[in-house]
């Protein structure tokens, strides 16, 4: 797909798919460069609610997609953020919405980061205004694509919110978000990783030539796509089960539900979960780079291969010397062992060139993949219902 010209993937209706897929290395480069140029603005920010408050709770929020952003990067920045500054929790805007009560605190200050392609979402704008009405001391920082959007512009000269515009092709055009997850993705760990701005700036290096081997690799990945399934599974600890359930849901946009597909953790799997394994599902392992969460995802490649109850079980990572799968792999090359939240953008161009090479297999359009418009690209016929 990657060496297609325009031209031929107009035809099979993937032309916006899948440039967009191929060029979020260099997105990530862009958004490197955005953290930089707003970098003071960035820590004056922060810096005035902690001298004023301390301890500051932070909700990365958002729908979808956009929430499972939240759900990758929390768990590393629960370890790896100041928590000594911030409490950090990940709630999706579909919860806060309906039950706004059971998650927004009244006298916690708190930093709401919204996470939204377009900030038009109907759940993105209901769960600002319901933190608007709950919480006494809200700050907000919005991480969007959309500069016209109703997040960016609804805290357009507000001294209490901060807006982060992501590169201007991250807003897809496509259907499915997918340079939109990374980026967002990214600047968020930027703005509150602990680690210093060299460390930073290599792993973005980094991360980008794994991606771009990804692109490279398409022929390996297009011979997983060509077994004969129609379930899949995604596998992933910590960091790397948020990542699990976006490369779930990519298979299920794109291929309209014509493939089914699951999540799970190493450890809950086991739970009832595995039952959905057949003689027709492929499972992909996100193996962890930490040590000892590492064994639980080899354990659970082992069982599922010894099992012999599906025609493809794959560890997705990169090597690690004394603890690899000794299955089928597809590992990246670079030898310097990322953090899982990092690790998780290369990993999300596997899933998003399963999804697409696995809706052009099912005959659908990468592109516009909801044959009969009951899905669409920002969520339409959503009820917000007044609260008092």
């Amino acid at each position: 797909m990657f060496s297609k010209t325009d031209a031929e993937l107009e035809k099979l209706g993937a032309k916006i798919t899948t440039r967009e897929i191929e060029q979020q290395p260099e997105l990530w480069q862009q958004t490197w460069s955005i953290y930089q140029n707003n970098k003071t603005k960035i820590t004056d920010f922060l810096n005035q609610i902690n001298q004023k408050w301390g301890k500051v709770r932070v909700i990365f929020t958002g729908a979808g997609t956009s929430a499972y952003v939240g759900n990758t990067i929390m768990p590393y920045l629960q370890k790896n953020g100041d928590r000594k500054k911030y409490d950090f929790e990940a709630i999706d805007t579909t919860k806060i919405v309906s039950t706004p009560e059971d998650y927004l605190e009244k006298d916690t200050p708190t930093i709401l980061v919204s996470f939204a392609r377009s900030g038009n979402s109907p759940e993105s704008v209901a769960t600002v205004e319901l933190a608007k009405k709950l919480v006494t001391n809200l700050y907000q920082i919005a991480i969007t694509c959309a500069p016209e959007g109703h997040l960016a512009q609804d805290l357009e000269g507000d001294p209490t919110g901060l807006v982060l515009l992501m590169p201007e092709k991250s807003l897809d055009q496509g259907f499915a978000m997918t340079g939109s997850f990374s980026c967002m993705s990214l600047m968020a760990l930027l703005v509150f990783d602990t680690l210093t701005n060299e460390k930073k700036e290599n792993i973005v290096s980094q991360i980008a030539q794994m991606g771009k081997s990804v692109i490279d690799r398409e022929d390996e990945i297009q011979s997983l796509v060509d077994i004969d399934f129609n379930r899949i599974t995604y596998i992933g600890s910590g960091s790397l089960g948020g990542l699990a359930e976006e490369t779930r849901l990519k298979i299920l946009e794109l291929t309209a539900g014509e493939v089914a597909a699951l999540f799970d953790t190493s450890m809950g799997l086991r739970h009832g979960p595995k039952s959905f394994l057949d003689k027709k599902t492929i499972v992909f392992d996100f193996v962890s780079n930490n040590t000892y969460t590492r064994q639980y995802d080899l354990d659970i490649l082992n069982e599922i291969r010894d099992d012999q109850i599906v025609p493809l079980v794959m560890a997705v990572g990169q090597e690690k010397e004394g603890q690899d799968f000794s299955g089928k792999s597809f590992m990246f090359a670079e030898q310097e062992l990322l953090p899982d939240a990092y690790l998780a953008l290369p990993d999300v161009m596997f899933g998003q060139t399963i999804a697409l090479l696995t809706s052009i297999k099912v005959n659908n359009k990468p592109d516009t993949p909801s044959p009969t418009g009951t899905v669409n690209r920002v969520v339409k016929g959503v009820t917000i219902h007044e609260f008092n």
